[in-house]
């Protein structure tokens, strides 16, 4: 996995550090000092730590991937949790997870029925719901089929 001052540099360098300075009020000098290596882990705890490696901290303190879910959706992606590595036998495996992704299944289009067959239109709170469904669903959806690209089931 790419460093984090490194995603920064690439993701900086198109703009220039002057606009992503400007824009976000604050000097050019921190914006380039967050593009460089750190020195050591004291000038990570100074307080000089670049947004992501803050973000990735605020992380592991909660323990709450709705942060990081957060960050996908400003991208317009998702997150996929990775597959815990588990050596069960295919037969329990497999239907396991074929029934963990028809729950999942399931419980989207029971959220969307639900919320549309009350008075024929979705409220943005029922909106919400249909989408912490779909999200759940594609999750499960893109683990599996993950391990089963891995060989997990053989």
């Amino acid at each position: 996995m790419e460093e984090s001052y490194w995603i920064l540099k690439k993701a900086i360098e198109p703009v220039g550090a002057k606009q992503v300075a400007s824009k976000l009020n604050i000097s050019q000098s921190l914006v380039y000092k967050w593009c460089q290596k750190p020195d050591s882990a004291e000038e990570i705890a100074s307080g000089a730590a670049n947004p992501l490696d803050r973000l990735k901290k605020i992380y592991e303190i909660t323990g709450d991937v709705e942060i990081v879910r957060w960050v996908c959706q400003m991208a317009n992606g998702y997150f996929v949790a990775n597959l815990l590595d588990d050596k069960k036998p295919i037969d329990v495996n497999v239907l396991k997870n074929i029934q963990i992704f028809i729950k999942e299944f399931s419980e989207a289009l029971g959220a969307i029925s639900s919320s549309y067959n009350v008075e024929k239109r979705i409220t943005k709170d029922e909106a919400a719901v249909i989408r912490k469904e779909w999200e759940d669903l594609k999750s499960v959806g893109e683990r599996f089929v993950k391990a089963c690209e891995e060989g997990k089931f053989i």
